[in-house]
């Protein structure tokens, strides 16, 4: 299952239970509308309640963040799994995408609503 909400600085997306190919192309939706509306938009990904992933979604991922290389400012990333953190690790690696991890969504938040000076400096 998965929640999507437009913020000032992009998108929150929270995931629950299974991330399927179905999320992803919700996902996938949302995150074109606002990169026609915003030049990079920031993403904050809350896996913190995800506890799997199908495979086929993996691949898409890949091959859809390797399309859109440059096009996307920060990536926040609550995780509490060190599995699922691995997992999306190997990910950014793959897509060649830096993220920032976080314990909770607050976190998360406020770090993508800081001056860039400190974003970067975090990196």
């Amino acid at each position: 299952m998965i929640s999507i909400r437009q913020q000032s600085y992009g998108l929150n997306v929270a995931l629950f239970n299974e991330f399927t190919l179905d999320d992803f192309k919700l996902l996938e939706q949302s995150v074109l509308e606002v990169l026609k509306a915003q030049d990079k938009p920031d993403l904050l990904l809350d896996l913190s309640l995800m506890k799997d992933f199908t495979i086929d979604m993996a691949w898409e991922q890949v091959r859809f963040t390797r399309q859109h290389i440059g096009e996307f400012g920060l990536l926040a990333i609550v995780v509490n799994d060190w599995w699922i953190e691995l997992g999306t690790r190997l990910s950014n690696l793959l897509s060649l995408q830096h993220a920032k991890y976080f314990k909770t969504a607050e976190e998360a938040q406020k770090w993508l609503l800081s001056s860039p000076e400190k974003q970067m400096e975090d990196l």
